[in-house]
């Protein structure tokens, strides 16, 4: 269901569109090579060794990488395929 002059299903197609685009997005990012170190690079603490065989060649704790994560999600909010009636409002 659609409204205005979009047709019917570009909802769908905007959120699919923003979906893949955030999957490319995650996929693109390096992954961490070589051996997991057995405490974290940043403040020490020991990784524990589930985390360091699910993520080979993990260097930081977990607590450390959810900081490093969260300083990364400054994106613009701006919906790129919506409609022009919507990015007025």
């Amino acid at each position: 269901m659609a409204g205005g002059w979009a047709r019917d299903g570009a909802v769908s197609e905007q959120i699919e569109a923003s979906i893949n685009d955030e999957l490319a997005r995650l996929k693109a990012r390096r992954a961490p090579v070589g051996e997991s170190l057995t405490h974290c690079a940043e403040c020490e603490e020991p990784i524990p060794e589930k985390r360091r065989l699910a993520i080979p060649g993990v260097k930081l704790c977990i607590d450390c990488q959810q900081e490093r994560d969260g300083a990364h999600q400054a994106r613009g909010g701006i919906n790129r395929r919506g409609s022009k009636d919507s990015q007025l409002k």
